[in-house]
């Protein structure tokens, strides 16, 4: 890896980082170079994939390496009125969209409260017929097992 310069002087990153990545690139070209921490995320490919997992293990073991990008870039400052403008606008087309999505989705709900009534009147007369047809064979089973005692 070639050693990047400041303008101020002295090395950007260290020569461990360098040999750590110099190995992950090694490690890509023969294929053993893995993703994820257990590695069973597949064989790495990417130059720029494997460079990273190299740095990685550089700050893991403590060579000087510079603090990954954060999420959040420096944006520009702008003005508080520009701000509290902007805010507003958003604002307003927010609740507009907020409205139309209650809407809808109170359209559902009452959709699936309909479906949900339906299916559950539809089981319990299922539960009530089949439990008349039971009742129905076993007082007719008794009522035959009576007439047959009866008439020895």
């Amino acid at each position: 890896m070639a050693a990047t310069k400041r303008s101020g002087g002295g090395r950007k990153y260290g020569k461990a980082a360098g040999k750590s990545v110099k190995s992950a690139m090694h490690r890509r070209k023969s294929g053993t170079l893995k993703r994820g921490k257990a590695g069973h995320g597949g064989t790495v490919t990417s130059r720029k994939q494997a460079i990273a997992i190299g740095l990685s293990e550089a700050r893991e073991e403590g060579a000087k390496v510079p603090r990954k990008r954060s999420t959040k870039r420096a944006s520009t400052k702008r003005s508080t009125a520009k701000k509290s403008s902007t805010k507003r606008a958003t604002s307003k087309r927010s609740t507009s969209k907020r409205s139309t999505a209650k809407r809808s989705t109170a359209r559902k709900s009452t959709a699936r409260k309909s479906t949900a009534r339906k299916s559950t009147a539809r089981k319990s007369t299922a539960r009530k017929s089949t439990a008349r047809k039971s009742t129905a064979r076993k007082s007719g089973a008794r009522k035959s097992s009576a007439r047959k005692s009866s008439s020895r």
